[in-house]
């Protein structure tokens, strides 16, 4: 059994203020041709198809085309998909049952009543049945009526809950599972804060949406979304494949691709990277302003001058766009920051402005006389 898992579309979204359009049709065009190429018996999309809740006309659009484009590619397969938390789950849900006549699985909902279990797709092959247990993302609140709440009336955390998701279904542990979920999972004993967070991603005050990773365990394979970078669980069996296109700048430079995952016999699993090729990079380009307009090209890129002497703000704009037409943004390296050793440890500062000119070093007159006009100020005040 072979097939695909990508995650994290997020169709519609513009990097700061782009409108990537062009660069996810380009994208959502090479994973086609690689399903055309290397006949996946199923595709796995975990959640975030959408960057928005309410998309544009134009990212419908671009989905349907995706998905029309796919099916033509691989007519026999199971195509599976689940909302993240980025998506609207009724509006991923809608035609639920239409569209499962055509092998089309969107599921945008978790069960939502005591009667209702995971939705499960099996799909046969020489060796048995392979059973996917399709997830979307699971906010506490939303299954309340499924799990029930603590004794106070409360509700579970977001790992008690998916640790009661999971547990409510009968899942035939001599058989080939697969989960599909888009949540934030960790290997147990791991610190949230240890995990490498891309800037595109939500995250939660505290990291409160963890769920510890040992509910994977019955699973043969966990295709898994949420998080942009690919990323291992703790196991080459459980993985996020990342966003197929970087979402923002904290990923350039990041290797995109979609996870083929090969099941033989049971607890038989291969995973191989096919990585995608973008439409233009993202790339971070630091240096003087001669050294930055000798690097001139189409991709995307942020710029970071280094000058120390000031620039004619209007000139440097246009010059840098000249040779940067998708310029992102452009910053100025600070050269001289606070230094927060101790240089004056055991000295006796006689006054606010002493201490203040050891902190800063190397004052000119000039800003002597400014730091003099401030403190001068908060102390009248003060007073």
């Amino acid at each position: 059994m072979k097939f695909f898992h990508l995650s994290d579309l997020h169709i519609g979204l513009k990097l700061i203020n782009r409108d990537l359009g062009e660069d996810q049709r380009y994208i959502l065009g090479q994973i086609t041709e690689l399903a055309e190429q290397r006949k996946p018996d199923a595709v796995v999309i975990a959640g975030d198809i959408y960057d928005k809740a309410v998309p544009s006309a134009e990212a419908v659009e671009l989905f349907d085309a995706f998905i029309s484009e796919l099916r033509q590619a691989v007519p026999e397969a199971e195509i599976m998909m689940i909302s993240g938390n980025h998506d609207s789950a009724p509006r991923v849900n809608v035609f639920r049952s239409i569209l499962q006549r055509q092998r089309i699985h969107m599921i945008g909902l978790p069960p939502q009543n005591a009667e209702e279990y995971i939705e499960r797709v099996t799909i046969r092959d020489a060796l048995g049945p392979v059973h996917f247990y399709l997830l979307p993302f699971v906010r506490p609140s939303m299954v309340r009526s499924v799990i029930g709440t603590k004794e106070d009336g409360s509700s579970f955390s977001y790992d008690e809950t998916i640790h009661r998701m999971i547990a409510r279904e009968k899942i035939l542990t001599d058989e080939r599972n697969v989960l599909v979920s888009h949540q934030f999972y960790l290997p147990v004993g791991t610190n949230a804060e240890s995990v490498a967070r891309m800037d595109s991603e939500v995250q939660t005050v505290g990291n409160i949406d963890r769920v510890t990773a040992d509910v994977l365990e019955p699973f043969d394979y966990a295709a898994l979304g949420h998080i942009h970078k690919p990323m291992r669980v703790g196991s080459d069996r459980y993985r996020y494949s990342g966003t197929p296109l970087a979402c923002s700048v904290s990923e350039a430079g990041q290797q995109k691709g979609v996870i083929e995952v090969e099941l033989g016999q049971k607890g038989e699993v291969s995973a191989e990277v096919l990585p995608l090729t973008p439409l233009r990079e993202i790339r971070v380009i630091q240096g003087n302003l001669e050294e930055v307009l000798q690097q001139g090209c189409t991709d995307y890129v942020v710029v970071t001058l280094t000058d120390l002497k000031d620039l004619d703000v209007l000139d440097m704009q246009d010059r840098i766009r000249h040779e940067f037409p998708n310029l992102l943004e452009i910053r100025r390296s600070i050269h001289r920051g606070a230094d927060y050793s101790s240089p004056f440890q055991g000295q006796k500062l006689s006054s606010a402005f002493e201490l203040c000119s050891s902190f800063l070093k190397d004052l000119d007159e000039e800003e002597q006389s400014v730091l003099q006009d401030v403190i001068n100020t908060v102390e009248e005040e003060y007073r």
